[in-house]
């Protein structure tokens, strides 16, 4: 069984769901994965648009049923290290930021996932779907076999929702 990486950490502007990667990549390859639309295909989704801070792009997430399409707006991009961004589809917005850093030849993602109150009673879902999105992520930068989401959830939801 998969175990829950992510964190619930207080912080002044409410509560952050943290989680962290090792990527087996430099940091400007890291950065691709996670800004170029043909390698965001292989563990989240295309996307298509203006994908320059300030601008907003239209992902269809693959990995999800009848793979649907969200819009995102870049709040901010400060390459290769920072990304931010607010996804809305049909059901709210999530605040999301992308961290990079330099870990010897290797990088470190710092996933933040920036919850509100419906965030907050919603990690039981949202927790696992992240681990799994950047699980995926992993598998796609070292070329090996995706994970099934059946991995993730309903197996981690309880342990999400104890963090609240």
């Amino acid at each position: 069984m998969t175990e829950a990486t992510g964190k619930l950490v207080r912080t002044e502007r409410g509560i952050d769901l943290t989680l962290v990667r090792s990527l087996a990549l430099p940091v400007e390859d890291a950065w691709g994965y996670l800004t170029d639309s043909e390698l965001t295909e292989r563990w989240f989704g295309p996307w298509e648009g203006d994908g320059r801070a300030g601008g907003a792009v239209r992902v269809r997430m693959r990995f999800e049923d009848h793979e649907p399409a969200i819009g995102i707006r870049i709040l901010a991009c400060e390459a290769p290290y920072r990304i931010a961004l607010k996804a809305e589809d049909e059901v709210g917005g999530w605040h999301l930021e992308l961290l990079v850093e330099e870990d010897g030849d290797d990088s470190l993602l710092r996933f933040v996932h920036h919850l509100d109150e419906d965030g907050l009673d919603a990690v039981g879902e949202i927790g696992p779907g992240w681990e799994y999105y950047l699980d995926l992520l992993v598998a796609a930068t070292e070329d090996t076999e995706r994970p099934g989401f059946d991995q993730y959830y309903p197996a981690l939801r309880e342990t999400y929702l104890s963090q609240r």
